[in-house]
């Protein structure tokens, strides 16, 4: 096989390091890819993932077998129904099915429609209509944009001032949902699809405020644990059957089956699992804790993706326990600076420790320089959660760079239950 990976974070570096274990693998290139991945295969850094006759282009020239989508801008843009009309193989939805992340009225809609438990909202496109609701509410309220916000387009508020700003700085490029606050705890469950059948992946919890103790404002994703300890075989059953089916009938009725990642959402509430949101591909930082969780290889997992046989493959998980702490410059989320050297990073046995690169570039001296807010993730692999953690802060000391900052509570409130 000869893949092409398209993205640049550390979700494509994990994927990358993925492939690169496979003994299948016979050609490894990514666009434009990152300083990490650079390690592993060939970075094509002049190739825009959302161009379609750059990608095809790319795929010729190096006989590409097929192409791992990495983001969700390219598959919103409709990179995969360009590859398929070109007859290349790829892991990733088209554009109808992209809409379940690309719109969250889309999505909402969806949910709606299949009676899966979800929070209420309403829509608004119109600015005086959705003051009138704002003032008419009380207590905590969610704000979503409706289109892709690379995880910032979300407000949890009772500040009627904030949300009112929030949401109309919202629509002055569209709609918006405002959704009932759920209470409970998140967890994210990623299943793999060849479009018919699927297999659900070991259930991830990442962490997306920027400050300790789930504090501050909304980012990326500061880090994240897998498997998380207190998810039973009773609660995942229930999931499976309230919210993971329905999504999948509901897909093949609307034909919006696909080959490749679907994300689940989920607020773990005393009412039992809602549904937050879809994503159409891995998560960032979920990626960097599950798939070193992985033990089949790349290269089968993918051929029974492609190939319609799923069912019959059993896809092999670790029985350790991953948590990944996300390095970020000084300003993320808000402003930043780029290009800061980043010093030499020690090595680690991959066994307790990786650290996956996010949007780095190769500098002078086989150096690394910063590209991006959130920088790297540091994975911390071990028997339990609490060993992972340790492994992972440990990892983080050795990455250091100018105005570096990370969270320090990553996991911890799953951890007493764990031991």
């Amino acid at each position: 096989m000869k893949v092409l990976i398209l993205g640049s974070g550390a979700r494509e570096h994990a994927v990358t390091w993925k492939y690169s274990k496979s003994k299948r693998i016979t050609g490894l290139f990514i666009a434009p890819g990152n300083g990490g991945t650079g390690e592993l295969g060939v970075n094509l850094p002049d190739v825009d993932p959302e161009n379609p006759e750059q990608v095809i282009k790319a795929c010729r020239e190096y006989d590409i077998s097929h192409v791992f989508v990495g983001p969700e801008a390219p598959l919103a843009a409709g990179i995969v129904d360009e590859l398929k009309k070109a007859g290349i193989p790829v892991i990733g939805p088209h554009k109808a099915a992209a809409r379940l992340e690309g719109s969250k009225i889309f999505s909402k809609n969806f949910m709606k429609s299949y009676k899966i438990p979800t929070a209420e909202a309403h829509q608004f496109s119109n600015p005086d209509k959705f003051l009138k609701h704002i003032n008419s509410i009380k207590g905590t309220v969610v704000i979503k944009d409706d289109g892709l916000a690379a995880g910032k387009g979300v407000l949890v508020s009772s500040d009627i001032d904030e949300l009112t700003t929030f949401g109309l700085d919202i629509l002055k490029n569209g709609p918006l949902l405002v959704e009932e606050c759920l209470e409970g705890y998140e967890i994210s469950i990623f299943t793999i699809s060849d479009g018919k059948n699927y297999k659900i992946l070991p259930v991830c919890a990442d962490f997306k405020r920027a400050g300790n103790d789930d504090t501050g404002p909304n980012t990326g994703g500061m880090g994240a644990i897998c498997p998380v300890p207190i998810i039973n075989s009773a609660m995942l059953t229930e999931i499976e059957k309230k919210i993971i089916i329905p999504t999948f009938k509901g897909m093949e009725k609307d034909k919006l089956n696909y080959a490749g990642i679907l994300y689940f959402g989920l607020m773990m509430t005393s009412d039992g699992p809602k549904l937050l949101e879809y994503n159409v591909r891995f998560g960032d930082p979920e990626a960097q804790v599950l798939i070193p969780l992985i033990d089949s290889d790349m290269g089968n997992i993918v051929d029974a993706v492609l190939n319609g046989g799923l069912d019959e493959y059993n896809i092999r998980i670790s029985n350790n326990s991953a948590l990944g702490v996300v390095i970020a410059s000084g300003g993320y989320p808000g402003e930043y600076q780029v290009g800061l050297p980043v010093k030499p990073i020690p090595s680690y046995p991959e066994k307790d420790a990786l650290i996956f690169h996010a949007s780095t570039t190769e500098i002078e001296n086989n150096r690394v320089a910063t590209g991006g807010g959130r920088c790297f993730t540091c994975v911390g692999i071990g028997p339990n959660t609490l060993k992972a953690n340790a492994r992972a802060y440990e990892a983080v000391k050795g990455v250091t760079f100018e105005g570096s900052w990370y969270r320090k509570d990553i996991g911890r409130k799953f951890i007493t239950n764990d031991q």
